[in-house]
């Protein structure tokens, strides 16, 4: 385990209260900035960021772009679980990187999640001997964005081995934490590949040991990049 880190957290739902519950199980100290106190990152400053180690965010794809920038100008490195700002990638990673911190994002802070993408790549080639692919994710009803950005991951896995992009059906139902299938349909079979999480600690134990790995580094990174190292 890593020496104590100071964190500050944005994000106090039902994965960030884990985010929580993790780090200080962890030995470190946790700050939790709430939503009204931080609209458009305004509570993110130079200043208040002094002896910071990290900021987690699980947030809303609404707020996050806002804060990503105010991290970016206080100095102060950054984990990004939140999904559904993906679109905005381009325009972040030179801020970023320019601003000199240490940055990582990701779909999915799970391990299991990320060995899945691994296997995304490995069946990738299907496509080329005639199977046709399709992604399935299923959440709880409170998700805020639709494909999931752990499906949208897969897809763009999937078509970057040099295949189409397969169609992505989501569904939200109940309190589903999060279940994600693969089908490979063929002229000869079928093949089902299933990831589906137990509950939201994965995720949060995942944020937690990227915010101990990214101290003292600077650099965009994306979590499915880097995941065996931490």
């Amino acid at each position: 385990m890593s020496a104590s880190l100071q964190l500050v957290l944005l994000g106090h739902g039902k994965t960030g209260s884990l985010v929580e519950e993790v780090a200080r199980e962890r030995g470190h100290s946790v700050r939790i900035l709430e939503a009204e106190e931080n609209a458009d990152g305004s509570a993110i400053t130079r200043d208040s960021m002094q002896g910071v180690d990290a900021v987690i965010d699980f947030t809303t794809p609404a707020a996050v772009v806002g804060n990503i920038a105010a991290c970016a100008a206080a100095g102060v490195n950054m984990v990004v679980g939140t999904t559904g700002w993906q679109q905005k990638l381009d325009s972040i990673r030179p801020m970023v990187e320019e601003s000199g911190i240490g940055f990582v994002w990701g779909s999915n802070f799970s391990i299991g999640v990320n060995l899945f993408f691994n296997v995304a790549k490995a069946v990738a080639s299907a496509q080329k001997h005639g199977y046709r692919m399709q992604i399935a994710e299923k959440h709880h009803i409170h998700k805020k964005d639709a494909p999931s950005g752990t499906a949208v991951t897969i897809q763009q896995i999937l078509a970057s081995q040099g295949g189409e992009a397969p169609p992505i059906e989501s569904i939200r139902d109940g309190e589903i934490v999060g279940t994600h299938v693969m089908l490979l349909d063929g002229p000869d079979d079928t093949m089902m590949l299933v990831h589906d999480a137990k509950s939201r600690r994965g995720f949060a134990d995942g944020a937690v040991r990227v915010a101990e790995w990214v101290k003292g580094k600077s650099g965009f990174y994306e979590f499915k990049d880097i995941y065996s190292e931490v």
